[in-house]
């Protein structure tokens, strides 16, 4: 491919900071497959320039002014459906708000509060160039809030005989809204626990536990070291640490630490699964849910040589196919099933 048929990405930053507008326009400047297409101050601009431009990527600020970015971004995915990252904080109802997005339908977003000073702005534009490479090839067509996506109703268990001591779940791009639309669909007397790790910044995977746990029939919390496990609760490992199981006294307990340190992410989906299928074995019951990367690849090989289940979220579903494809190209999946899927499998194979 010779350089004038590449095609750049074309992005629309949203923002009401003159400050930030300009740095991510200097950060895109400099990378060959991004343009800056227009800036807006405000959600109505962005809204009536979406329409007008039909850029690739929406770069969306949550706080704004005359129409907020959560308004915005739902009036986008709705009148003009286009892939966008959201620029977000955790400060005040920040994180929150972010889950609320995610629901409604962005892809991704970056947490601008870490940006202190130039340093970091550096840092935030990698993230954000990373993440708008990966937003510009995903199919709008499964960008809607989890509300619309999943309707079926939820499946009671029966007390069924436990093959499974416990269930683990890893995903990345995509999966907030994909946990939900799961884990609401869980009733609270499932005869195991669930322990899972979602890659995001650190201080995000609190609001999210506490918000699946407003939504969800079953108890959902952020796990904390050496905690016992209990069935009918699902634990979200803590961003920055990795997340593990131990045994004791015949007692499962959560086990939260930083090794190993060399892994892409912490927590990491692999080192969830290696350990699951380390103290369970056969009794493990795995899912690897929308992502991008090969995060969950090696940890299945772990689990099915333990002779442990393992799911993947199929293509049709998943925001990004790249985890679930990776553990299909490592180990032979005991199933691939679309997000809505997912709980149905889950309960049948407990």
């Amino acid at each position: 491919m010779n350089a004038h048929d590449h095609k750049k990405i074309r992005v629309l930053v949203v923002d009401d900071s003159a400050f930030i507008r300009r740095a991510l326009i200097m950060m895109f400047n400099g990378n060959p497959d991004i343009q800056v297409i227009d800036v807006a101050s405000n959600g109505e601009m962005a809204v009536a320039l979406v329409k007008e431009l039909r850029p690739d990527v929406v770069t969306l600020d949550v706080k704004m002014p005359v129409l907020d970015g959560l308004s915005a971004l739902e009036r986008i995915m709705k009148e003009c459906p286009t892939p966008v990252i959201m620029l977000s904080s955790l400060t005040g109802k920040g994180g929150d708000n972010t889950l609320k997005a995610l629901e409604l339908g962005a892809v991704d977003f970056v947490d601008k509060s870490s940006a202190g000073g130039p340093m970091d702005i550096a840092a935030l534009a990698s993230s954000l160039i990373a993440k708008i490479m990966i937003a510009a090839r995903v199919d709008v067509g499964k960008l809607k809030g989890a509300e619309e996506k999943f309707s079926a109703p939820r499946t009671p268990v029966s007390a069924a005989k436990k093959e499974t001591e416990v269930v683990v779940i890893g995903a990345s791009t995509g999966g907030p809204p994909a946990l939900q639309a799961v884990l609401t669909k869980i009733p609270e007397n499932i005869p195991c626990p669930i322990l899972i790790v979602q890659h995001m910044p650190v201080g995000f995977t609190a609001s999210l536990a506490d918000r699946l746990n407003r939504l969800c029939a079953l108890a959902v919390k952020e796990a904390v070291d050496d905690e016992p496990i209990k069935q009918g609760t699902a634990y979200i490992a803590p961003a920055g640490m990795h997340l593990k199981l131990k045994r004791l006294g015949g007692e499962l307990r959560i086990r939260l630490d930083l090794l190993p340190e060399d892994t892409l992410h912490r927590p990491s989906v692999d080192v969830l699964l290696e350990s699951a299928a380390d103290v369970c074995g056969e009794k493990t019951l795995a899912f690897v849910l929308t992502g991008m990367g090969r995060d969950g690849a090696s940890g299945a090989q772990a689990i099915k040589n333990a002779g442990g289940r393992i799911f993947v979220e199929s293509e049709e579903s998943s925001i990004v196919f790249g985890m679930p494809k990776a553990v299909m190209d490592s180990v032979c999946v005991d199933g691939v099933v679309p997000l809505e899927a997912v709980v149905d499998t889950l309960i049948k194979m407990i």
